[in-house]
C-alpha cells in the first residue's frame, strides 16, 4: 500500500498566516501539522509516500526533504493550482500504479492514528473499492457529508448542502484500490471548477463497487481557521512529555512544560500544558496553560494563555494575550510615548481584538 498527502491549496481561512507559508507547516505543540499526518502513515507500515505540492513546494520539500527522518520515501507530485482532491488523484496515477492507497488531507489532525483502518482495508473483501472516514459534527453543511446504511456501507454523498441527510462529516482521510482512478477520469468539473472526490466515490458508489465507512473513534479536527488551530494545539499540548532541556532561573515550573533545548526562563512562571521552544527567551513573564512559543521568540514582561507564537516573534510589555495567533517574525509591543493612541500595522485578512 502506498500513501498520497496532500499538501498543496492556498490556506486561504488562514491568511494572513498562510500568505507567506504553507497552511500545512503551521504548527500546533510546535511541530507542522503536515508532520502528524506523516507520523500516522508511518505508523500504519506505509513506506512510499506521494505529496501532492502547490506553490509552495519549495517550503514543503525544504521541511519534510525525502521523507527519511519520518521513516518514508517521499516523492513529490506539483499541482499548478487547486484543482480538487480528484484532481489530486489524477495526477498521481503514475505513481499509485494499481496498488491500494490512503489519501491524507495535509491540515487534518487526527489523534489516534489510522493504523487500524488501514489494516482493516487490507482484509476486505474484493467487492469494495473504498471506505471513508466518518466524524458527527454540529453543523454538516461545512462538509462533505455521508448517508450511510446499518451496516456502515455508503449509500450517497452530499458535498456541503443545504439540507443535509445526517451529521456524518467526511474526515480527510479515504482509502482507495486502483477502480478510483477510473471513477476521476469519468467525472465531470464541479460548479466551483474542481474535481470533486465526492463525486468520484458517488460514481463507485453508482457502479456498485464497495464504499464502506469507518467512525473516528478519537478527536479529528479539520486545521483550516485560527479557532481550529487553537484547539487543535490544545489537543496535541495534552500528550507531551514534560521536558527541561533550557535554562530555568528563578522561575516556577507547574504542570507538563517542555523547555527546550537554548530557552532561557528567567524570574517567569511557566503552567503546562506549555511547550517553550528553542533559544526562547522568556524574561519576568507569565506563560499559561495550551500555549506554544515557537524558536527564538521572546516573551518580555508579557502574560501569554491559550495561544500559538510562531518562530522568531517578540511579545514586549504588553500585558495579557490569550486565545491567539502570532505568525512568524511579529513583534507585539507597549507604545510609551505619546500620543498613547494604538498603533498597527496588520495584513490582509487579519483580525485584532481590542479593549
Amino acid at each position: 500500500m502506498k500513501a498520497l498527502i496532500l499538501a498543496g491549496g492556498s490556506g486561504t481561512r488562514l491568511r494572513p498566516l498562510t500568505h507567506t507559508a504553507s497552511k500545512q507547516l503551521v504548527p500546533i505543540a510546535n511541530k507542522p501539522i503536515l508532520f502528524y499526518g506523516l507520523e500516522a502513515i508511518a505508523a500504519c507500515g506505509i513506506t512510499d509516500v506521494g505529496i501532492v505540492v502547490g506553490h509552495t513546494a519549495s517550503e514543503v520539500k525544504a521541511a519534510v526533504g525525502d521523507g527519511s527522518a519520518f521513516g518514508l520515501k517521499a516523492t513529490y507530485l506539483p499541482q499548478d493550482a487547486p484543482r480538487g482532491l480528484a484532481h489530486a488523484v489524477l495526477i498521481a496515477k503514475d505513481f499509485l500504479g494499481d496498488e491500494d492507497f490512503v489519501m491524507y488531507l495535509g491540515d487534518n489532525f487526527l489523534v489516534g492514528g489510522i493504523t487500524d483502518i488501514v489494516h482493516g482495508f487490507t482484509i476486505r473483501d474484493a467487492a469494495t473499492a473504498a471506505r471513508i472516514l466518518l466524524a458527527r459534527v454540529p453543523d454538516p453543511r461545512k462538509f462533505g457529508v455521508a448517508e450511510v446504511a446499518k451496516d456502515g456501507s455508503v449509500l450517497r454523498l452530499v458535498e456541503k448542502p443545504d439540507h443535509p441527510p445526517s451529521d456524518l462529516a467526511l474526515v480527510g482521510v479515504y482509502l482507495f484500490d486502483a477502480r478510483i482512478h477510473e471513477a476521476v477520469a469519468q467525472i465531470a468539473p464541479s460548479a466551483r471548477g474542481e474535481l470533486e472526490i465526492t463525486d468520484a466515490i458517488s460514481w463507485l458508489i453508482d457502479h456498485d463497487l464497495g464504499v464502506n465507512s469507518s467512525m473516528v473513534e478519537g478527536y479529528w479536527k479539520d486545521l483550516g481557521d485560527p479557532e481550529a488551530l487553537l484547539d487543535g494545539n490544545r489537543i496535541a499540548l495534552m500528550a507531551i512529555r514534560p521536558s527541561i532541556a533550557g535554562e530555568v532561573i528563578d522561575s516556577k515550573i507547574e504542570g507538563p512544560v517542555v523547555v527546550e533545548a537554548g530557552a532561557k526562563v528567567v524570574d517567569s512562571i511557566v503552567r503546562g500544558p506549555a511547550i517553550i521552544g528553542r533559544d526562547v527567551v522568556l524574561q519576568s513573564s507569565y506563560v499559561g496553560p495550551f500555549s506554544s512559543i515557537g524558536d527564538r521568540c521572546a516573551i518580555l514582561s508579557s502574560e501569554v494563555m491559550n495561544s500559538i507564537i510562531l518562530s522568531d516573534s517578540t511579545v514586549d510589555t504588553v500585558g495579557a494575550i490569550e486565545g491567539s495567533v502570532i505568525g512568524k517574525f511579529a513583534k507585539i509591543c507597549h507604545r510609551s510615548e505619546r500620543p498613547s493612541a494604538t498603533k498597527l500595522i496588520v495584513g490582509d485578512h487579519a483580525r485584532v481584538e481590542l479593549l
